[in-house]
């Protein structure tokens, strides 16, 4: 993979942007209450997105593409453990009180990986490339992470019911179920593919209304006198990726010289995802643990606004590998 098509992709973008003033749009005309919104996302965490991520694997299985999934997971893996310590230093108590340093570390380490990572990631590259493949690889550790550490982040403490989310996760489940139909070459009956194809064409413009929906229930002139939310979230939009981008660069070369591939689209894919705004589970999160929901919503907010600015820059980077 030669770096990424700017003009594609911010053609791609564009198209993103309709569907995102679309979900602003029906918030705004009441057409979408916040329950409605609520239950879209469940939706989509439970059906959709795990339908999206079982058809993101071919048909025939080759040691190429297999190679792809496990260096994205890896990568992930990679990703994740320096991004959390990353968090810990930057958003240490000094600087932070203990709710907000808590939020504000949730923000760097977890982004919308899954409603607008794989939107994204499949509209760019395409729905059956490899750039998707290393998505799938990514994802896995991205949710085991999230529901492990970004649980831990507001409970402060692991437990068993902690443990069965993570192992009982559709997004994960979904995931491992593609890996074995792709490496057994099981032939899914006709009638069950076109099924689970029809469900996961939903995802891509579901996820989006849906965070059009959250940007218009926000008070902008509300959110310009937080300063420190602007100034979190540029943190995770720019050093995020930025940070993701050279460690795996450096990862590539030292994979390289030793003998092993470690392929571009895994850097290209973790960078971007890193590039998007904060999770919108932040505020799911907060409110279910006792966190500051309103304040969370609004990083949230504040985070997806910015990205607007950010995203493109960062993809811009990409061009350069």
């Amino acid at each position: 993979m030669d770096g990424i098509n700017l003009v594609d992709f911010y053609l791609r973008l564009g198209t993103i942007s309709i569907i995102l003033a679309l979900g602003f749009l029906l918030g705004k005309l009441k057409l979408i209450s916040a329950k409605t919104n609520k239950d879209l996302v469940n939706l989509l965490l439970l059906v959709f997105m795990p339908a999206s991520l079982f058809m993101a694997f071919p048909t025939t299985y080759s040691d190429e593409t297999s190679h792809v999934f496990l260096a994205g997971l890896i990568g992930g893996v990679i990703v994740m453990l320096c991004i959390i310590l990353l968090s810990l230093i930057i958003f240490n108590k000094k600087w932070c009180s203990d709710k907000f340093r808590y939020e504000s570390q949730f923000a760097l380490v977890f982004n919308n990986a899954t409603f607008l990572g794989y939107p994204i990631i499949s509209s760019t590259f395409g729905t059956q490339s490899e750039a998707v493949i290393a998505y799938c690889g990514f994802i896995i550790a991205f949710n085991i992470a999230l529901f492990s550490y970004g649980v831990y982040l507001f409970k402060h403490k692991i437990d068993a019911k902690l443990i069965f989310n993570v192992i009982t996760n559709p997004n994960i489940i979904a995931v491992l179920l593609g890996v074995a139909v792709f490496i057994s070459g099981f032939s899914i009956p006709a009638f069950v593919d076109d099924a689970v194809k029809y469900v996961s064409g939903a995802t891509t413009a579901l996820s989006i209304i849906c965070v059009g929906f959250m940007l218009s229930t926000a008070k902008f002139i509300e959110l310009l006198k937080k300063w420190r939310l602007g100034l979190t979230a540029l943190i995770q939009l720019i050093i995020g990726p930025l940070a993701t981008y050279f460690i795996l660069v450096a990862i590539q070369h030292i994979a390289r010289g030793a003998g092993f591939d470690f392929p571009d689209e895994v850097i290209v894919v973790c960078t971007l995802i890193q590039a998007l705004p904060t999770a919108t589970s932040l505020g799911l999160f907060a409110s279910k643990y006792g966190g500051d929901e309103k304040e969370a919503s609004q990083l949230v907010t504040v985070s997806t606004v910015l990205s607007i600015a950010t995203l493109p820059l960062m993809a811009s980077l990409l061009l350069i590998h």
